[in-house]
């Protein structure tokens, strides 16, 4: 069995349900003792960028996405956000949650090739 375990989010924006179940995921995979990633992808890049997560709060039973992030993150999870969706949207280290980082699908095909198990939302 793996020691590690990967998300993959490509939505936020358009669908702040699937950012937002994804953190959910991650943080219970770091809870079982899981090295866990998550890829930011596409649309998914802009959960890590602070002023947009603070605009995606689904409601109870879920915390807002800032907080799934950053707790994410203080608990030892990687975030890593797609480096060529940043540069399409113009997204720049200095907008990100401290702890991101931007990197290639390299990164995402090294930890999988590793057996890593994978969800994507």
């Amino acid at each position: 069995m793996s020691d590690t375990f990967c998300v993959t989010i490509n939505s936020c924006k358009e669908n702040g349900d699937k950012a937002t179940v994804g953190f959910v995921v991650a943080t219970a995979a770091l809870g079982s003792g899981k090295d866990t990633m998550v890829f930011l992808s596409t649309d998914g890049v802009w959960a890590s960028v602070k002023d947009e997560a603070a605009n995606v709060n689904e409601g109870g039973p879920f915390k807002p996405l800032t907080d799934l992030v950053t707790r994410f993150i203080a608990a030892g999870g990687r975030v890593i956000a797609c480096a060529p969706c940043c540069k399409k949207r113009e997204i720049s280290e200095d907008q990100l949650f401290d702890g991101v980082e931007i990197a290639g699908g390299a990164v995402l095909v090294e930890w999988l090739s590793n057996g890593s198990p994978n969800v994507s939302y």
